[in-house]
């Protein structure tokens, strides 16, 4: 039988996390993302993505420290990003960056459990860096180098603005990166594994998922997500009037259903929560137009809303441009994708399903004078 885009087909096992779509739950490794968003860290939620369970503290201090001191880039990639022309967008750099990061590895076809782990710190390590560094070099601004004494989110914030951020910025972006970590097998993490069937290397396997995150239909969607917001501010409609116009012009409303989620995506409710308070404090009303958009949405479609919905407002109201909003969900699922990837290196089966034809069978070869051009 055939699925298109494979829907509900049950391609392998994994012990990575788990959705529960009918009553809206997601849990990485058994535990409830909304447990580790009140009690955990980015850094210690891909400890437990990487290693399988939660650390200690001191597991926990070596792998913040050794995140922190991998998180200077090579020379030669701080000239590619300078070199790159200015319409490429932040995430075709970032793939692009990643890629030359692979070709410097002298360890770049060596696949064993040490060295997948090695990487996979490296990889999520060097990502933070190649987008703030990108984002300050087209910005005009000199570059802020990392720092090791800052957790991997406030980090972030203080290699793209040149300051320390708020406690509120930070939790908020820690969270974010939290709730994207990972979502079982979305098309850029199944994009990534199918790499790594083919005994391709780690840096393939984050190229491809990279690649695949960007579409419209997946990471792009929180970027199209602002645009429509900013679209409702500065029209003359309200919100249910462009609502009610855009679905009669046939056109889908970015940031609401889920191929999974039959209720609304509980990284949606946290992403909420932190787009409230963001407001308050920066005097903002991305959080009240979004749910104005919410509600209208849920008049006319009875539609719910996913991660890329909220995650939009929490971006503008922590000034992020817009086409970086693709880049920093690929800062969070990183941490998804290389566990994937290790999983699959585990225990590897090449990944090729097949395909049933529909075509011509059994045509005659025309010599090319005697064709009549169809």
């Amino acid at each position: 039988m055939v699925k298109e885009g494979m829907k509900d087909v049950v391609a392998l096992k994994s012990d990575i996390s788990i959705i529960n779509g009918e009553e809206g739950k997601l849990e990485y490794r058994g535990y409830s993302i909304h447990d580790l968003v009140e009690n955990s860290s980015y850094e210690e939620t891909a400890f437990l993505l990487l290693r399988g369970y939660l650390p200690t503290k001191e597991e926990l201090d070596k792998f913040s420290k050794d995140l922190a001191r991998k998180r200077r880039i090579p020379p030669e990639i701080i000239g590619l990003l300078s070199s790159l022309p200015d319409i490429t967008h932040p995430m075709v750099v970032l793939r692009t960056a990643i890629s030359y990061c692979g070709s410097l590895h002298e360890k770049l076809h060596v696949i064993n459990p040490e060295e997948n782990l090695k990487k996979s710190k490296e990889i999520l390590a060097m990502i933070p860096t190649i987008i703030a560094y990108t984002y300050r070099m087209r910005e005009g601004e000199q570059l802020v180098h990392p720092r090791e004494d800052l957790g991997h989110a406030a980090n972030f914030i203080y290699m793209m603005t040149g300051r320390e951020p708020k406690p509120l910025e930070e939790r908020a972006l820690d969270t974010d990166l939290m709730l994207h970590a990972e979502h079982t097998l979305n098309a850029s993490t199944y994009s990534s594994r199918i790499a790594a069937s083919t005994k391709s290397d780690m840096y393939a396997g984050i190229v491809s998922a990279t690649g695949t995150l960007m579409g419209p239909l997946h990471g792009g969607a929180s970027q199209a997500v602002i645009e429509m917001l900013r679209e409702v501010k500065e029209g003359d409609e309200t919100p249910r009037e462009y609502i009610r116009r855009k679905l009669d012009e046939g056109e889908l409303i970015p940031g609401f259903g889920h191929r999974v989620y039959k209720t609304t995506d509980p990284r949606a409710k946290e992403l909420k929560k932190l787009a409230r308070e963001l407001d308050q404090i920066g005097g903002n009303d991305w959080c009240t137009l979004a749910e104005k958009v919410e509600e209208a949405v849920k008049a006319e479609k009875d539609l719910c809303t996913n991660v890329d919905f909220y995650a939009a407002t929490v971006y503008a109201n922590l000034g992020v441009p817009d086409d970086y909003f693709i880049p920093i969900f690929a800062m969070g699922r990183v941490a998804g994708w290389t566990a994937h990837l290790m999983d699959q290196y585990a225990e590897n089966k090449l990944i090729r399903p097949r395909q049933e034809y529909d075509g011509e069978k059994s045509r005659e070869y025309v010599p090319i004078e005697e064709r009549d051009g169809k």
